[in-house]
């Protein structure tokens, strides 16, 4: 009957046999590469996902300082014609 002791230090051999293999490297190797992958994936698709939201920000500040200048010059249009028929 194997000890605990015996049966330990079996899977630790163990273990170290599965680490230093080449299956096993091959395997830490891809699978931290999938990891930056995905990684890289993620930050693009967010870039990407900022910029578009940026530019529509852009658009309608852009907008908003359109109708704010067509106010302004209602303002001023409906201002002369208060003056012209005496209302100020």
């Amino acid at each position: 009957m194997a000890t605990p002791a015996r049966t330990v230090t079996q899977a630790i051999g163990a273990y170290r046999e599965v680490v230093v293999s080449r299956e096993f490297k091959e395997l830490e190797r891809l699978r931290f590469e999938a990891l930056s992958n995905e990684a890289s994936a993620l930050e693009n698709a967010e870039r990407k996902e900022r910029e578009k939201w940026q530019g529509v920000v852009t658009d309608l500040r852009g907008a908003v300082a359109e109708k704010d200048t067509a106010l302004a010059e209602q303002a001023a249009l409906i201002a002369e014609l208060k003056v012209r028929l005496g209302e100020q």
